[in-house]
């Protein structure tokens, strides 16, 4: 009986240790499709601020909530299903959806880098919609459908990173992907629109240090956005290109990476390589951007 309970106690303890290592697996499995998604991260934390701007500040908080929530409903409901059955039944089409999404990344970099250029900015469709009196709803599903698009790039870009894992592995490190990138993106974004707020309550504050610091992060606040935006435009060339870049070569066309990794090893390797990578990337992406762009504008003058 001691016998059998001590076996029992071993098959058990031997069962908790698959667990533990099977978790351990799906953390660091996810860990390194977040990372591989990071340039995609950084840009949705830069897009979204711009869709509290011009709302009263108790409003700030609520609307972000309401769009993390559809990000994540996003993500979980749809792309995650979606990019699971491609992955199990249609993987070749990964790589061309994902070499699509790298390409309007591409075009949206660039269209904000030709505004800037001509000299104005664009109109941002979260800005015209509260131009009103209440539209917190349009601003809602103005930011919800943007971030879909951006969702679906770090998704896809994650499973293409765990591609190789069985079926339910990939599904579990697809979900913890969803809600560690929803809760870190919205977290970061919470903190910035709040961070005037922050600072106006220490200027308050009876400590010489502490109304330095919040003077401090109420003037940075517009810099601090501007930051972003540009940010933003670098992280949406840069992942587009090398989406494009490592597209290319995936589907059998092996000369421009050939190249790029030609230039990252005369520079030795390391972090001069991944510089010589990442500014490849970013001149792709400015490039395949910028014809995007000629031929939308063309298109859009044609119908007119």
């Amino acid at each position: 009986m001691a016998g059998g309970l001590v076996a029992l106690l071993d098959d058990i303890a031997a069962m908790a240790k698959l667990a533990a290592a099977s978790v351990d697996d799906v953390a660091a499995a996810a860990g390194r499709a977040s990372a591989k998604a990071a340039g995609v991260v950084v840009d949705d934390t830069a897009v979204t601020p711009r869709y509290v701007q011009g709302l009263t500040p108790d409003r700030e908080l609520p609307i972000i909530k309401r769009i993390a929530l559809g990000s994540l409903r996003n993500k979980l409901l749809i792309i995650t299903p979606a990019a699971l059955l491609l992955s199990q039944f249609a993987p070749w089409l990964l790589t061309p959806i994902l070499m699509l999404g790298g390409t309007y990344l591409c075009y949206e970099g660039a269209e904000k880098i030709a505004e800037l250029v001509a000299g104005h900015e664009h109109v941002e469709e979260a800005e015209v919609a509260v131009a009103g009196v209440d539209h917190e709803k349009q601003v809602t599903t103005g930011a919800i459908r943007t971030d879909f698009i951006l969702s679906a790039e770090i998704m896809v870009i994650a499973l293409n990173e765990v591609s190789d894992e069985p079926f339910v592995s990939r599904a579990v490190i697809l979900v913890v992907v969803a809600v560690l990138i929803t809760v870190l993106v919205y977290g970061v974004v919470g903190l910035i629109v709040k961070m005037d707020d922050i600072g106006l309550h220490l200027a308050g504050r009876e400590s010489g240090t502490a109304r330095t610091v919040g003077r401090g992060m109420v003037a940075g606040m517009p810099k601090l956005l501007s930051a972003l935006s540009t940010i933003g435009i670098v992280a949406m060339l840069w992942v587009g290109g090398h989406i494009l870049l490592v597209g290319v070569d995936e589907l059998g066309w092996h000369t421009l990476y050939g190249w790029v990794h030609s230039a990252e090893e005369a520079v030795g390797g390391g972090a001069l390589g991944w510089v010589v990578n990442t500014l490849a990337s970013a001149v792709i992406g400015l490039v395949v951007g910028a014809l995007v762009v000629a031929v939308v504008t063309g298109v859009k003058r044609l119908r007119h």
